[in-house]
Parts: C-alpha cells; sequence; structure tokens
C-alpha cells in the first residue's frame, strides 16, 4: 500500500473527485515505463537529447538505413525484453478491474501494459514484438530475430556494449560502428523486414484509429498518463476529448500539451502516485473489490 506519510501531490484531490463515478478513457505515454528502465524521449531526466528517430520512407527506402536501424535494435533489444510492468502499469491494469478505467490507449510499443493485466488496450504504434515483412507480410517474433540477428553478426553486441536505449529499443550507437552489419531478410520471399511498429513519418492503420475513438466515445472522461503530448498521433485524443465536451486529467512528471485545458493536472512519479490514486478510488468500496482477473 502506498505510504500515508508521503504528502498528497497538488491537484491530487482534484483529480479524485473527477474520476470517481466516471469511466476513464486512458492515454499513456513513454513517462509509463520510465520506471522499468525504459527511458522516454522528453522526459525531465532524458539525456539522449539529439538522437534522430528513423523515418519511415528513409527506412524502406535506404537500405544503408536499415542496417543502421536494425544493428541498433540488436544491441537495445535485450533491455527492452528484460523491462518488467512497474507500479504504473500494475494500478492502470487494478483500475480497469475496478471500473474504473474503460479502455487503454498506449504510444508505448513496449507490450508492458499487457504484462501487467490490462484487457482493453490498443496499441497506437505497435508492439516491438513483432517483425513483419513489408513484401509478403509475413509475420516472425521479434526473439526470433533478435537470434538471426545474432547468429549473422557473432560478437556484436558484446562488441558494442551497454548503451543508452530510446522507448522504441533503438540503441545509442555511434554512426561509424554498423558499417559492416548484416541484415536477415524474409525467409519466405527475401523481403524487407520492419519492426510491427509505426515509424515516424508512418501513418497509424485507419483501423487502429477507429478503435481509439470507440474507446473515447464510450468514456465519461480522458486521463492522461505519462505522455507530453508532443506527438499529433495522441494528442488528437485530447482534441477529441475537448469536442465531446469529455473533462481531461494529466497525470505526468513535467509539462504537456493539455496543461492549458486540463480539469486536473497532477505533477509526480507515476509509480509513487497511481498506487495511491487505485487506493483513493476504491477507497469508498472497502476492502472487497476485486483485483482478480
Amino acid at each position: 500500500m502506498p505510504d500515508s506519510a508521503i504528502a498528497m501531490p497538488r491537484d491530487f484531490g482534484r483529480l479524485v473527485s473527477l474520476l470517481k463515478g466516471r469511466r476513464a478513457v486512458v492515454l499513456a505515454g513513454a513517462g509509463c515505463s520510465t520506471e522499468s528502465g525504459i527511458p522516454d524521449y522528453r522526459g525531465p531526466n532524458r539525456r539522449m537529447r539529439t538522437r534522430t528517430p528513423v523515418q519511415y520512407g528513409e527506412f524502406v527506402r535506404s537500405a544503408a538505413t536499415r542496417q543502421r536501424y536494425w544493428a541498433r535494435s540488436t544491441v537495445g533489444w535485450g533491455r527492452m525484453k528484460r523491462a518488467e510492468p512497474n507500479a504504473a502499469h500494475h494500478a492502470l491494469a487494478d483500475l480497469e478491474r475496478a471500473g474504473f478505467v474503460s479502455g487503454l490507449i498506449t504510444q508505448n510499443v513496449d507490450g508492458l501494459h499487457h504484462r501487467a493485466g490490462s484487457r482493453d488496450v490498443v496499441e497506437l504504434h505497435g508492439s516491438l514484438d513483432s517483425v513483419v515483412c513489408l513484401e509478403c507480410g509475413d509475420m516472425v517474433t521479434r526473439m526470433e530475430m533478435q537470434k538471426r540477428l545474432e547468429e549473422w553478426n557473432p560478437g556484436w553486441v558484446s562488441a558494442v556494449g551497454p548503451a543508452e536505449t530510446a522507448p522504441d529499443g533503438d540503441a545509442d550507437v555511434g554512426d561509424d560502428a554498423y558499417s559492416e552489419f548484416v541484415v536477415p531478410r524474409c525467409e519466405r520471399c527475401e523481403g524487407t523486414l520492419k519492426p510491427d511498429v509505426v515509424f515516424f513519418g508512418e501513418n497509424v492503420p485507419k483501423a487502429r484509429v477507429e478503435e481509439c475513438w470507440k474507446m473515447v466515445d464510450r468514456a465519461d472522461v480522458l486521463l492522461v498518463v505519462g505522455s507530453s503530448l508532443t506527438v499529433y498521433s495522441g494528442r488528437r485524443f485530447v482534441y477529441g476529448a475537448l469536442e465531446r465536451q469529455l473533462p481531461i486529467a494529466v497525470l505526468n512528471l513535467g509539462p504537456t500539451r493539455a496543461d492549458d485545458v486540463a480539469a486536473a493536472k497532477v505533477e509526480a512519479r507515476l509509480g509513487e502516485v497511481m498506487p495511491r490514486l487505485v487506493e483513493a478510488l476504491t477507497a469508498e468500496r472497502g476492502s472487497r473489490w476485486s483485483a482478480a482477473p
């Protein structure tokens, strides 16, 4: 249980009042996973600020770009696969089971919400757990791809050593370090393999966006958790909530693009405040509320 001796963050009471008696759709960002050891892109403690994410067009057109991506991802994958859900992930799953969350839209590609037990989840930007062939559509697991990458490039991970990793699993490897890296192709058609995630410059599949809007339509409030809302693909749901006259709550460490329209804004470490939010919202139901699947 959260330590009651810790002072309540500013606006925490307003957040609790806003969520009580309502069903929230959650928009989760990279800040949810920082306490699982996965850095975010724009958080207050972010050091790798000069990193340029791979653009979709460059990945498709350029063999050198694909070589760069997979060389870096081979190193970064180890950190991603070791990551475990943290208290914020588990709290969101608890809120869903208790009936306070009706759906979760995550901008993260790490799969930690599913592993924590959240059920009604849309992975807006896809999942790193899968790799797709751009030519024939064949799918393989990221673990299978990692095995091939390491077999085709023996000693690569140990030679590069530890490297800072981004939320998409891309490690900070020097640009001159991968000129000899060998990228496997699709075993079915020899086509180009790409992680099944939405790259910068790539559109989120229409059906996936429509599924997210259905979540917004059946909710009473939008709760933004761990996102600065810099990227439009997630920020659009803030605009949609405003159009639908849904109240917006924000829980994030640092400024967001929704601070000026939020009915409640709490700045705190998610792993500390999210379990307290569960406790506060379920307190009136007594100690018998069920967290079982």
